[in-house]
């Protein structure tokens, strides 16, 4: 059977995950071992993270949303119903840009609903 070698490539593997590492404390982006738990760990945080954004944006949403709607005297599970019954298309995200940065639209929207 012939010889195998396998030159750089378990470095390049290492020095692969130690970039990855960098920015880590301490053993954590200096030990191979160590490091390879570190951003394995990282990387399924990263990934349940980027569900968890879209759940948190959607909460602020709607918050800003309720916030600004109660203060003309509706709260935002009525507004919303309002809004599907008369066929007003406008997603959580822009009603809240609405309430925050153009009040007086905001405040049309709602009179129309009304």
């Amino acid at each position: 059977m012939t010889r195998v070698k396998r030159g750089n490539v378990a470095r390049k593997k290492r020095n692969k995950v130690l970039k990855l590492a960098k920015g880590f404390n301490g053993s954590h982006s200096k030990l191979f071992r160590v490091a390879n738990q570190q951003v394995m760990k990282a990387l399924r945080y990263a990934y349940v993270g980027r569900k968890r954004k879209k759940r948190d944006f959607r909460q602020l949403w709607i918050t800003r949303i309720n916030a600004a709607s109660r203060m003309h005297d509706i709260n935002y599970s009525k507004m919303i119903s309002l809004l599907k019954q008369n066929n007003i298309a406008l997603n959580r995200k822009m009603l809240a840009q609405l309430a925050i940065i153009d009040n007086t639209t905001f405040v049309k929207v709602l009179t129309t609903l009304q």
